[in-house]
């Protein structure tokens, strides 16, 4: 990952120093002066999502038990075999419970060529399930196996609406149809969320205009804002099943934002659109930061916070470490991002506290 102008070790360094002096009003929801808030994750850390494609080495671990991140997100699909998934899931929550609290870990299992744990459900690619039924069906049996492998977090579904057979999603999606795509949504969605896992509609606001992936290249998509309001309806849709989270995409909507931000950076797109106009409370997470239109931003972690990206997530271990260095080193020196970080912190700890309560991971006991 290109520099920002600190080297990832000395940026590291600077969040050492700079964890000791960041406002405690600002470091975790207890009362000053508790036990809870010497060992409890800082804000600028609940919004890191660390990254695995391997099981944790010792400094991973370690950082895990300091408290430098709020959750990992496992990728790579060969590493994460059926025994011993679980194993890698409790070492992590183990060592994050030396903090009192458990993390995220979540997995993209959509189903067809995008799974982590191959062995597990969905059966079927998103584009081949028959019916509601089908898709709940699917999801609940996603949800058994990841409960079973420590899993909480499902990056799925992808609920946008692909304008033609080219389009890169391909199978990924649904259909072209989004009025069938809102009623897959909102089976999908149930399917895991009765079941205890955390669901997430992506890729907000919709990536079916796109014409490449975002993974690949800067994606911009010049429709009118009318068009692209059209392929909302699915994001509604899981919006009123009570999704936990949104992910939001990093192409650009000129029409939805003339500053021309990738979308996890924009404020009138993930504020004014998906808060105010789908009504959505939950988390939202950002598509992968080390994508080429967010990796091209200086400080991106800290513009992504304030737009209102509540969690963050990288494709790769140095880039998770550099973002979490990144924040802790500009909330020192700003009252607005440490404001939004214990904004974003309360919706995070808040979406454990709903895990916690229907049998998923805790600390207590």
């Amino acid at each position: 990952m290109p520099s920002r102008g600190l080297t990832v070790g000395a940026m590291a360094c600077m969040a050492v120093g700079v964890a000791a002096i960041v406002s405690p009003a600002h470091t975790t929801g207890g009362p000053a002066g508790t036990a809870e808030r010497a060992t409890a994750i800082p804000d600028y850390a609940e919004v890191v999502m660390g990254t695995l494609t391997a099981p944790p080495s010792r400094s991973f671990l370690a950082r895990v038990r300091s408290g430098r991140m709020g959750g990992v997100i496992f990728l790579g699909n060969a590493w994460l075999t059926q025994s011993n998934t679980k194993a890698i899931t409790a070492k992590l929550q183990q060592a994050a419970c030396t903090r009192g609290e458990p993390l995220l870990i979540a997995v993209d299992q959509e189903g067809g060529i995008v799974k982590r744990l191959s062995w597990a459900p969905p059966t079927e690619a998103p584009a081949d399930m028959k019916s509601p039924a089908d898709a709940h069906a699917q999801a609940a049996g996603a949800a058994a196996a990841l409960r079973q492998a420590g899993i909480d977090v499902d990056f799925a579904p992808v609920v946008d609406t692909p304008s033609s057979p080219s389009n890169f999603l391909g199978s990924r999606a649904f259909s072209g149809s989004r009025t069938w795509n809102a009623k897959m949504a909102r089976a999908f969605v149930g399917g895991l969320q009765q079941n205890g896992i955390a669901a997430t509609a992506k890729h907000f606001p919709g990536l079916g205009l796109a014409g490449g992936n975002t993974d690949n290249g800067q994606i911009t998509i010049d429709a009118a804002a009318s068009r692209i309001e059209q392929g909302l309806l699915p994001f509604q849709s899981a919006v009123n099943a009570g999704i936990k989270l949104v992910m939001v995409s990093t192409a650009i909507y000129p029409k939805l934002d003339p500053s021309r931000k990738p979308a996890a950076f924009s404020s009138r797109i993930i504020n004014g659109i998906l808060r105010q106009q789908l009504g959505f409370t939950g988390v939202t997470v950002t598509d992968s930061l080390t994508a080429p239109a967010p990796d091209a931003i200086p400080h991106a972690a800290t513009k992504a916070m304030l737009a209102g990206s509540d969690l963050l997530i990288w494709g790769s271990e140095s880039a998770a470490e550099e973002g979490y260095a990144t924040l802790a080193a500009d909330s020192a020196s700003s009252a607005a991002l440490r404001t939004r970080l214990a904004q974003a912190a309360g919706r995070i700890r808040a979406l454990k506290a709903w895990l916690t309560a229907h049998g998923g991971p805790s600390c207590s006991g």
